[in-house]
């Protein structure tokens, strides 16, 4: 049987982008239970709440929500264990040193296949204040407004 090829989105964590600001993201491959990755391709994680530390020259995820495989009976694992992530070393120390700096944190992007691999997509990210996310907000809006204006101004054109 050949084995899968390209990469499938799991699932993504759309509050890291709102809560902060992205300043470089790294790819981790991420140490798994055999009935984890079944639940993974059922869909049924959250990464909502969870944050990535440094320990001991170690790269860890914290907080991520991996649901109990219905079969998997006593195979199952806690569903809020911290999970190893697989990093070299210089890109291990690399972040270290980045979140050591005032106001940074390692937050996970996205967690998806890549080659029948689980792979996690993990953010040096600085936190925003209340501010930038109201002016974010406000830009977005302003965009959605200017795309059905010129959307509207189309239809209006071709109808004449």
């Amino acid at each position: 049987m050949p084995r899968e090829k390209g990469t499938k989105t799991i699932t993504l964590n759309r509050k890291a982008r709102h809560d902060y600001t992205i300043e470089d993201t790294y790819e981790a491959g991420i140490a798994l239970a055999g009935t984890e990755v079944k639940s993974l391709r059922a869909g049924t994680v959250n990464l909502k709440d969870s944050y990535c530390i440094v320990k001991e020259g170690e790269l860890f995820l914290v907080g991520a929500h991996i649901s109990p495989y219905e079969k998997g009976n006593i195979f199952n694992k806690d569903p809020m264990r911290t999970r190893k992530l697989l990093m070299h070393k210089k890109e291990i120390n690399k972040l270290q040193m980045l979140v050591q700096r005032d106001g940074y944190a390692l937050v996970p992007l996205s967690l998806y296949f890549k080659d029948a691999r689980v792979k996690l997509e993990l953010a040096v990210a600085k936190g925003k204040k209340l501010y930038d996310k109201r002016d974010a907000a406000a830009r977005s809006d302003a965009a959605r407004e200017m795309d059905r204006a010129l959307k509207s101004g189309r239809r209006k054109v071709r109808d004449e």
